[in-house]
């Protein structure tokens, strides 16, 4: 009885998953996946739910380009965060600085399993699997209490180590999931990726 019990106790500790996540994103140059966003306000009524890719090359570039609704798009060029989404606000660019932590950005999973034993308070939740293998389902409170989030949820592969699905709790109270598939590391991104230049006529925003 006693080996499978400490086999059971290892399995449920949250940082040997998230050592493995860490280890492992430390690897990753260049990450491109399809990814579907679902973001869940109980006070807007049914889940918003949209699609398309993301890219990442380290240390400071980022995109999210959508196919669902066609033509939005996010952009951290390494200097300035670009949010462009015709769908809800045609017209309108809103320019930022890039961010150090947050759900778009630079560093969407990296935020996560970068120094996560300095950064949060974990728990492991439970094992979980689909066609895509087994996971380790982990969440972490920030120790942060600047953090634009109040918790996360994280699907670490057991096979790579590298995080499937992150469900984040923003302050606002509303829940966004993001879902990546078909996910590729270390492959080169046409640098076209990373660029953004505001559409004619359109009004650009500092924030």
């Amino acid at each position: 009885m006693i080996a499978p019990l400490v086999l059971l106790l290892a399995v449920q500790d949250p940082w040997t998953a998230l050592d493995r996540a860490s280890k492992s994103f430390d690897t990753v140059r260049t990450l491109q996946a399809d990814f579907v966003q679902i973001i869940d306000n109980p006070m807007l009524g049914d889940p918003d739910t949209t699609r398309g890719t993301l890219y990442q090359q380290k240390p400071s570039s980022f995109a999210m380009r959508f196919t669902e609704p066609k033509n939005d798009r996010i952009v951290a060029d390494g200097r300035s965060l670009w949010l462009y989404t015709p769908s809800s606000t045609p017209g309108q660019v809103i320019r930022s600085a890039i961010p150090a932590t947050g759900n778009t950005g630079p560093n969407l999973i990296g935020q996560f399993v970068e120094r996560p034993r300095e950064r949060y308070d974990a728990r492991y939740v439970r094992a979980d699997s689909n066609a895509a293998g087994a996971f380790d389902v982990v969440a972490l409170t920030p120790r942060e209490r600047e953090a634009p989030y109040t918790g996360a949820t994280l699907w670490i592969t057991r096979k790579d180590g590298l995080v499937r699905r992150i469900a984040i709790v923003e302050t606002s109270g509303q829940t966004r999931t993001i879902i990546l598939r078909n996910v590729v590391v270390n492959q080169p991104i046409n640098s076209r990726e990373f660029r953004f230049s505001p559409p004619a006529g359109s009004q650009v925003v500092d924030q």
